[in-house]
């Protein structure tokens, strides 16, 4: 029973933290169409707040309003919030953020 049990057991702790990567939240850069007659930021709120519920969510998740050169927002999504978001009007495109380091040539520190 000993062998056995622990394969199960096991098994089940495998399922779980699988289960609980899928839904880890991970920062997206989502781009938005300009919003007419609309603050930007409002607008991205409000874009949010149809998928996660609630204004006071939306204000949680949300890291950065782009409102110059490209309109859009920056927010903690998981994969199912951003397969929502993606349907939701208004919303062009969304792509996990990813940070890059430069790296220098050989005089970068003089």
């Amino acid at each position: 029973m000993g062998t056995a049990t622990g394969v199960g057991n096991l098994l089940v702790l495998a399922i779980l933290i699988a289960t609980a990567m899928a839904d880890s939240a991970a920062v997206h850069i989502v781009y938005t169409e300009q919003p007419h007659g609309e603050e930007p930021e409002a607008f991205h709120i409000r874009t949010l707040s149809a998928v996660l519920g609630s204004e006071e969510a939306a204000k949680d998740a949300l890291l950065y309003s782009y409102k110059s050169a490209a309109s859009g927002f920056s927010a903690k999504l998981t994969p199912s919030q951003v397969a929502q978001l993606s349907k939701q009007p208004g919303v062009l495109q969304i792509v996990p953020s990813r940070r890059l380091q430069l790296h220098g040539g050989p005089n970068m520190d003089e």
